[in-house]
């Protein structure tokens, strides 16, 4: 069974509190946005795999550590998503980046899959699908559905703030997937916007209404 990993390191929650104000801009907000996902890719990173190799330092050769080689992937959900990829970018420059693409049905109101770019080397990488939100969870269990219709093997899920209801609902659609979140909020209102949340966090990242 897939784990929850809710984030209670104070810089995320003292970012997380300007993310959330309304009185923040579009500006500080991708900032914001860009500063805590680079503090949460810190942690989501901590069982990737070492190897040893040996070097010379100024003073005597020695041993020590790096990456073994793990081909890591970064899948934001557009729009979004896009908004947290340079943050984690920053600590893993050579990560590649997928795309995936969802509507939702007027009609059903589920998540429908228009675009998905994904690296050729699907299986073998592990991958991150990132969302601001997790609400409802009907948009990350068919983006992480499109990973692996295409052969993904291991994939978490990467969001700031969740609603129970959705983490739920993506337990019981992937028990394989960890999912970490910077905050757990208290619940989804009757529009399906999480409470207290942070609104619109596309249209908040890009300046739209």
């Amino acid at each position: 069974m897939g784990k929850v990993y809710v984030f209670d390191h104070p810089l995320i929650q003292h970012k997380l509190t300007y993310i959330r104000d309304k009185q923040t801009g579009t500006k500080e907000f991708r900032e914001l946005v860009d500063e805590v996902a680079s503090l949460m890719a810190f942690e989501i990173t901590r069982d990737m795999p070492l190897e040893s190799v040996e070097i010379d330092t100024p003073v005597c050769r020695t041993e020590s550590k790096i990456l073994s080689g793990k081909k890591l992937g970064i899948v934001p959900i557009l729009r979004a998503g896009i908004g947290m990829v340079d943050g984690i970018l920053k600590l893993i420059p050579a990560a590649k980046v997928g795309h995936v693409g969802l509507y939702r049905d007027p009609e059903t109101l589920q998540p429908i899959e228009y675009y998905v770019k994904l690296p050729n080397d699907v299986e073998e990488r592990d991958f991150i699908v990132v969302d601001p939100m997790l609400a409802t969870g009907g948009s990350a269990v068919e983006a992480i559905n499109s990973l692996k219709k295409r052969g993904a093997k291991n994939i978490k899920f990467m969001c700031l703030i969740a609603a129970p209801e959705g983490v739920e609902v993506v337990k019981e659609a992937h028990p394989d997937v960890d999912i970490y979140i910077a905050a757990l909020d208290e619940k989804l209102d009757d529009h399906g916007y999480i409470v207290p949340g942070l609104g619109d966090a596309g249209d908040r990242l890009f300046g739209t209404k």
